[in-house]
């Protein structure tokens, strides 16, 4: 059993790592609260966006190479949206698993070809898939310590202009989507080439039978709209791992907390029974001590 002042030692290193945990979970929730305003801000425009870009693609020419299909699928690019620190329980992990078995299932063999391309937000996502020998093209370590959107723009506009050059084939954007505190929806989505139908729910469906007029025309409109609908889709998904991620971090700090306090509590019984142990034997060592002194 270990003496008492190495478990008081213990008792008092968990409860300086309660403290810690704790004020981390109220850093958490503050910036979980300015992320959610930030999300639940976007989100309605994003939405919009979606419903006009594909009510315009339908009616335009597919002239626009953004909306055109390639006849070959030749280099795939994947967007790959973690975090710069950790500390958020399973946050990334969890994506970086469903990324990588999205790759194994649909892009095995262009990895195996080395004609897929990883673009990498957050330090996180670039040291593990760097681990694992992925190419990384792109890599944005320290994204999140300035989230603007005019950093997300020109990434993404980096990205239009090599897809229109031919570098690129096709692009998909995974990363986590904020449901809740406790929970994340993982997302990899199509990008580039973009399909209309994908982008429309199923009660935009039923409005498209109306017929607009618009000035000055469809394509010029939609030429200026497309870009901006890209940005937006990954100034989008920039904010709601965001979110996810204050949210994820909140969450592990809580358990630990909570974890530390239990911790603490199964300490203090062992060192009560350790002193009780140890008050138990001086006192056995006294009596024999007495009854010996009797005898003499």
């Amino acid at each position: 059993m270990a003496n008492l002042r190495d478990i008081r030692n213990r008792i008092e290193s968990v409860k300086n790592t309660q403290q810690i945990t704790k004020a981390m979970k109220m850093v958490a929730a503050a910036k979980l609260r300015k992320a959610q305003d930030r999300i639940i801000e976007t989100r309605p425009y994003s939405y919009k966006m979606k419903e006009v870009v594909a009510r315009l693609a339908r009616n335009a020419d597919e002239n626009d190479i953004l909306l055109r299909q390639p006849e070959k699928t030749e280099k795939v690019v994947m967007i790959v949206v973690g975090s710069d620190r950790g500390l958020c329980g399973g946050f990334n992990n969890n994506l970086f698993k469903e990324v990588e078995q999205r790759i194994k299932d649909d892009f095995s063999e262009y990895r195996a070809n080395d004609n897929l391309l990883l673009i990498t937000l957050g330090s996180k996502a670039t040291k593990h898939f760097k681990k694992r020998k992925y190419n990384i093209v792109d890599s944005y370590p320290g994204f999140f310590d300035e989230l603007v959107y005019s950093n997300a723009s020109e990434i993404m506009k980096e990205i239009i202009n090599q897809f229109k050059f031919g570098e690129y084939d096709s692009v998909f954007l995974a990363y986590n989507e904020f449901k809740s505190v406790i929970a994340q929806n993982r997302i990899v989505e199509n990008v580039l080439p973009i399909e209309p139908e994908s982008l429309l729910g199923d009660e935009e469906e039923a409005d498209q039978n109306i017929d607009y007029i618009y000035e000055p025309d469809v394509d010029a409109i939609l030429g200026e709209l497309l870009p901006l609908h890209l940005n937006m889709q990954l100034w989008k998904a920039i904010l709601e791992s965001n979110a996810a991620e204050q949210g994820a971090r909140m969450t592990a700090m809580d358990n630990a907390t909570e974890n530390a306090k239990e911790l603490q509590n199964d300490l203090k019984l062992e060192y009560n029974r350790a002193r009780q142990s140890a008050i138990t034997t001086e006192i056995s060592e006294i009596i024999s001590g007495a009854q010996a002194l009797q005898e003499a």
